[in-house]
C-alpha cells in the first residue's frame, strides 16, 4: 500500500444552483466542500519549492468555481466534476471530495447531507 501525504481544505463555502427541484435551480443554495488532496510532499519540501507540491489556494478557487458553475441535479455528480478537476493537478495522486449541502430540501428536522467520494489516478 502506497503511503501519501495530505493537504486538507475544509469548510470551501459557495452558492450554487443544483438540485432536482425548480425551486433549487432558480434560487440557489450554499454548498460546502472539503477536500483532502493525497499526494508526495517529500520533494517540495527539500526544496522548498511551491512547484513540486499543489498550490491549494488554486484549487480552491477551481472547486468553488465548479460549485457556481453549470447547475447539476446531484451533489454526487458536483463531487465528481470537483475529483477530476483536483486529479488534473500533476502532484496530486488522490482526492476524497465530501460536498455538504446543508439547506437541502428535506421536510424533517436534520443538520447536514453529505456524499464523500474518494478517487484517485490508479
Amino acid at each position: 500500500m502506497i503511503r501519501v501525504d495530505r493537504v486538507a481544505l475544509r469548510g470551501l463555502k459557495a452558492r450554487g444552483h443544483h438540485g432536482v427541484f425548480p425551486r433549487e435551480r432558480e434560487e440557489g443554495q450554499t454548498f460546502v466542500v472539503d477536500l483532502v488532496l493525497g499526494l508526495d510532499t517529500r520533494p517540495a519540501a527539500a526544496d522548498d519549492d511551491l512547484t513540486k507540491t499543489v498550490h491549494y489556494g488554486i484549487v480552491a478557487e477551481e472547486a468553488v468555481g465548479i460549485v457556481q458553475g453549470e447547475p447539476v441535479d446531484l451533489i454526487e455528480t458536483l463531487a465528481e466534476r470537483i475529483a477530476e478537476q483536483c486529479l488534473k493537478h500533476d502532484a496530486v495522486q488522490e482526492v476524497e471530495v465530501v460536498v455538504h449541502k446543508p439547506d437541502a430540501p428535506i421536510t424533517v428536522p436534520f443538520d447536514d447531507v453529505t456524499i464523500t467520494i474518494t478517487r484517485s489516478r490508479v
